[in-house]
């Protein structure tokens, strides 16, 4: 889909030089996938598809968000693939979320594809597991049919991942709270109707520990009481990143998921799901950038000979497809652990980690593979490289991941 940008698609200057496009890398091609989960990657594909490089190249142009490409994920009912049944979810696993993610990451969209979506793959996962039936029915069924979007909203200025130091305080206030504080990096607050809320409910001085006290609620995103100031950035500028600023926001007891100084626990469940699909989405983004750069390669005629010919062109580009491929495995074994209900801690974030890194490494490889044409932003892989910065960064840091493998994998004490 392209609104009429005056840079033409990636592949369409491809052919202009009359490249061929070769048999694009595939990971998943390694996996023993069943039926179902074969029809999942086809149905993902053929959405993506919709969706060309023109499009997402004007969308991060403007610092509009994807309308269009999030309707038609909500409409094949996508946004519901890990939601149950009852609220008109698919009831899979993470596993198949994992397939869905990696595909729509795989994609000209890259990070801002994957980012639009992300929230609805793990975000609701509190309500699903703490919320009562009334509040399931309430919520999941407008959140998976895309008719109410939602942003999270937990870090903050002044506390970063050291969530048992933020300072949102939710104060008893009749029949409910009255909501005062700030986050930072809430992604889709521009948009969003809704946000998962973490806020403290008891002093921090009062509580055995600084993650107690802590609680979680599922609110109106009022604009009468909440501002939605929007950082600009250095990559994914399809989908907003905001400063959030709370003040007496008015909140039903209703909106409180589970019990009052929980809420820190109840997020935990969610922590290693979304490790395991942000690796998934930088692998989707090293497999596009990957691709592009094998075509680039093989077709490229410089000194009466293709560049992919020479080794310094060939080797870092199967170091590429190597450090892919094994980060891949990790992802999927990392998903089929957490569904089985077995300990995936470990395994979730060396997959966050080694996907993040992998991702990266492979887009950066295809920049210079493009030489000064990976500088330029027709050719879109200076796109996808800064898109897939986040994923060092976020959810957690990389030195942070190295941390918890040594202390609770290796048996090292702890550092910090």
């Amino acid at each position: 889909m392209s609104d009429g940008g005056e840079l033409p698609s990636y592949y369409s200057l491809l052919s202009v030089a009359g490249i061929e496009m070769t048999e694009p890398v595939c990971l998943t091609s390694t996996l023993e996938l069943d039926t179902s989960q074969t029809t999942i990657l086809n149905s993902v594909q053929a959405v993506v598809d919709q969706f060309d490089d023109d499009y997402w190249l004007q969308l991060d142009r403007a610092g509009e968000f994807p309308h269009a490409f999030y309707d038609e994920m909500a409409k094949g009912g996508w946004l519901g693939i890990a939601m149950p049944e009852q609220v008109g979810g698919a009831d899979l696993g993470i596993f198949e979320a994992v397939l869905m993610m990696y595909a729509v990451a795989n994609s000209p969209g890259g990070m801002s594809a994957a980012s639009a979506i992300h929230i609805n793959i793990f975000g609701p996962h509190p309500i699903v597991t703490h919320g009562t039936e009334e509040q399931k029915n309430a919520w999941l069924p407008d959140l998976i049919r895309g008719r109410s979007k939602c942003c999270f909203g937990v870090t903050e200025p002044d506390s970063g991942l050291e969530t048992g130091s933020i300072q949102t305080f939710a104060r008893p206030d009749g029949d409910g709270y009255v909501i005062t504080g700030q986050k930072i990096w809430t992604s889709t607050a521009q948009h969003a109707d809704k946000i998962m809320l973490l806020a403290r409910t008891t002093p921090k001085e009062l509580c055995q520990r600084a993650t107690d006290g802590l609680s979680l609620f599922f609110t109106d995103l009022d604009k009468r009481f909440v501002e939605v100031r929007e950082i600009p950035k250095m990559g994914r500028s399809a989908v907003d990143s905001n400063l959030v600023f709370i003040d007496e926001l008015p909140v039903p007891r209703n909106d409180l998921i589970g019990e009052e100084g929980r809420g820190f626990e109840y997020i935990l469940h969610g922590l290693n799901p979304e490790r395991i699909l942000v690796g998934a989405e930088a692998l989707g983004i090293g497999v596009q950038t990957l691709n592009r750069a094998v075509d680039y390669a093989r077709n490229r005629v410089v000194f009466g000979r293709p560049i992919g010919q020479n080794q310094a062109i060939q080797h870092p580009l199967a170091e590429n497809w190597m450090d892919l491929q094994s980060a891949f495995l990790v992802c999927m074994e990392a998903a089929r652990l957490y569904d089985a209900g077995r300990p995936a801690g470990a395994l979730a974030n060396a997959a966050k980690y080694l996907g993040a890194e992998a991702g990266y490494r492979a887009a950066t490889q295809s920049v210079m593979t493009h030489g000064g044409m990976g500088y330029a932003k027709e050719f879109h892989v200076e796109r996808l490289m800064r898109e897939v910065m986040i994923n060092r960064i976020a959810p957690v840091s990389q030195q942070l991941v190295l941390s918890y493998i040594a202390e609770r994998v290796l048996g090292l004490p702890k550092s910090y």
